[in-house]
């Protein structure tokens, strides 16, 4: 039978091993990335096109390439980049679409990622009022 003083230690040294897991984790963002688009339900923003702004953040262990500085060992920012333009440039009617292939595309093409976080925003998107921008933040995890 194990003491209660014995099962406090153990769930003390368990929970210093996953704190030293989560010093691991290493944040990349990508912001205010700029892109001119025809997303969106009317077909006049399908014709037109608009302003649209993409925030991204990734976690993903980077503790490799902070020790090689090897970019093969790390998240290319450049690609990262790729996929966002390129997914940009597909027509959506709703920007949760763009969302989500975004997400997606991320996941697929790409190495340790652990979270994802895309927010798209239209700039001035064209519902019976002034207003800076309409957005969407979809997170998705591994």
């Amino acid at each position: 039978m194990i003491k209660i003083e014995d099962f406090f230690s153990l769930l003390f040294f368990y929970k210093l091993i996953n704190a030293n897991i989560l010093f691991d984790m290493h944040i990349i963002e990508l912001e205010n990335m700029e892109f001119f688009a025809n997303h969106g339900c009317f077909t006049e923003e399908q014709i037109t096109g608009n302003k649209f702004i993409v925030n991204l953040t990734i976690t993903t262990d980077e503790s490799k390439s902070a020790i090689s500085d090897n970019i093969d060992d790390a998240v290319n920012y450049q690609t990262i980049y790729n996929i966002v333009c390129r997914e940009m440039k597909q027509t959506s009617h709703l920007l949760e679409n763009v969302c989500k292939r975004i997400l997606d595309a991320i996941v697929a093409e790409t190495k340790n990622i652990k979270n994802a976080t895309v927010k798209i925003s239209k700039q001035n998107p064209p519902i019976g009022g002034k207003i800076n921008c309409a957005s969407i933040t979809m997170q998705q995890s591994l």
